[in-house]
């Protein structure tokens, strides 16, 4: 008897959206299995700001990408191309060069097109001025190689995708927790299993069921002690079920298990994802102010780079300090420069004073520390001109960490300070895929019949992530997982 589905896709983000979309779109009979509620749909897709890297040849060439209401602010905006070569040296720069070549050569020769691809389904896209440019003298600059955004971020790339699969007949199951692969005495796999022993038959599954991120005991096993009292920025429902069962299966582990994506997150946040506020308790304004940990010292390069390529590693550095908490710091000049989803949102965790030291004495922090290391930094200042834009080398000298850029006095009252912790976003480490996102073996081959996208999958991301490039990511293996799942499922050889 014929398998009731070609194709099964396990996880309901945008990862699995994509896979089901493209395998949908060869022909296949298509069901999404999404472990949380209908209120919860979207795994940590929902919780992102929307932002999509891509390369791109400038903004003539996004204009048949973006809604055409944001064509009226195009004559202020200065966007410079962003090539595939930027893109590539981007993902090996910020990985150490580590990142699997294979993976992220495909990852950036079919951004773009995957950009077309998903408005031609229906998502929605314009520039990102509230969280990727500045203006300067009547001008719009975006920086850090991403402009491009989902229309309602997050949540606005669910709803849209929500639509577009019931559009083209897909079916999307919530509640639905699958606990395991079903396979034949060959390794090929022909179905799930869920929590109550349903058996659901297919002819290919497609895992895109997040990371780890969300589960304590793991993250605590490979990521290192402290790690299971990071708080989790987005769903709480990846928990690693699909890497398990793909490993179950005789999948190979690949990529950077004791990596992942973290934050400054607020340290009033409570310790799971709040869907309420998705991404706004991020705390991104680090570069125009300093940071220091609960002894009052600074302890990172706040202007190392662009935040894009910064703000993905330096949860990890907050949750090493004393307490696993620290503190940003901003005079009313720096201020002017936040973002405010993010620093003035609903229930922002912040202190203000008139003085460093009243700061410092409504944060328990050692005052004299605290108006030492201000001091200390102020007098430290050198370099060119102040301009948010650029690497404006404006930084310090004689002290560590240096500041290499953004680097201007904090000398104009009121001070704020955000206290800050770690929050995960996802983990690095996962399942091996090739190119045509075929699961492999521990002997390189393909697990036969089974697929992956999206977050579980590993080999992308070391150590770092530039900014907005999980989406892409998700998108262009989903993509590609959708149409090999179905080549399989049709018996064509991909």
């Amino acid at each position: 008897m014929a398998a009731p589905w070609d194709v099964i896709v396990v996880g309901g983000g945008n990862a699995g959206f994509c896979a089901a979309q493209a395998a949908r779109q060869e022909g296949a009979r298509v069901l999404v299995l999404e472990k949380a509620s209908r209120q919860w749909a979207g795994g940590n897709s929902y919780f992102t700001a929307g932002a999509m890297r891509t390369s791109h040849g400038g903004l003539a060439d996004l204009k048949g990408l973006l809604e055409p209401s944001a064509q009226d602010r195009f004559p202020l905006t200065d966007l410079d191309p962003y090539t595939d070569d930027d893109f590539l040296d981007d993902m090996v720069r910020v990985t150490r060069g580590r990142t699997d070549t294979d993976l992220a050569r495909t990852l950036v020769g079919e951004s773009r097109a995957t950009m077309d691809w998903l408005r031609d389904l229906g998502l929605r896209f314009e520039l990102m001025y509230h969280r990727q440019a500045y203006e300067v003298d009547g001008r719009y600059r975006f920086w850090g190689g991403l402009a491009v955004g989902v229309v309602g971020g997050g949540k606005g790339m669910i709803e849209q995708h929500l639509s577009a699969a019931e559009h083209v007949g897909v079916h999307v199951r919530f509640d639905a927790l699958v606990t395991r692969l079903a396979t034949a005495s060959d390794g090929t796999v022909q179905g799930v299993v869920l929590a109550d022993g349903e058996v659901l038959e297919s002819r290919a599954v497609v895992l895109a069921a997040g990371g780890f991120e969300a589960d304590p005991q793991m993250r605590a096993a490979h990521l290192g002690p402290g790690w299971d009292l990071a708080l989790v920025r987005g769903t709480p429902y990846n928990t690693g079920d699909g890497v398990r069962m793909a490993l179950d299966a005789g999948a190979q582990s690949y990529g950077h298990w004791s990596g992942c994506h973290a934050v400054a997150w607020d340290a009033g946040a409570r310790p799971t994802g709040d869907r309420e506020l998705t991404n706004q308790l991020t705390r991104g304004g680090y570069p125009f102010g300093i940071v220091v940990n609960t002894d009052g010292h600074r302890f990172v390069d706040e202007g190392a780079d662009f935040r894009n390529y910064t703000y993905a590693k330096y949860g990890a550095e907050i949750l090493r300090q004393p307490g696993g908490t620290a503190v940003q710091i901003f005079d009313a000049a720096a201020a002017r420069l936040l973002r405010p989803e993010e620093y003035a949102s609903k229930d922002v965790t912040c202190v203000t004073s008139a003085t460093v030291r009243g700061l410092a004495r409504e944060l328990g922090i050692d005052e004299d520390q605290l108006a030492s290391t201000v001091a200390e930094f102020n007098a430290a200042i050198t370099g060119g001109p102040f301009d948010p834009t650029v690497k404006d080398g404006s930084r310090t000298a004689g002290i560590t960490p240096p500041k290499s850029n953004w680097a201007q006095p904090l000398d104009t009252p009121p001070y704020t300070a955000y206290p800050v912790t770690c929050g995960i976003t996802f983990t690095f480490g996962g399942l091996r895929i090739d190119p045509d996102a075929r699961v492999l073996d521990t002997r390189g081959l393909p697990v036969p019949g089974l697929h992956a996208a999206g977050e579980l999958v590993g080999g992308l991301f070391y150590f770092n992530y530039p900014g907005g490039s999980g989406l892409t990511a998700g998108s262009v293996f989903g993509r590609r997982a959708g149409r090999s799942a179905a080549a399989h499922a049709a018996g064509r050889v991909r």
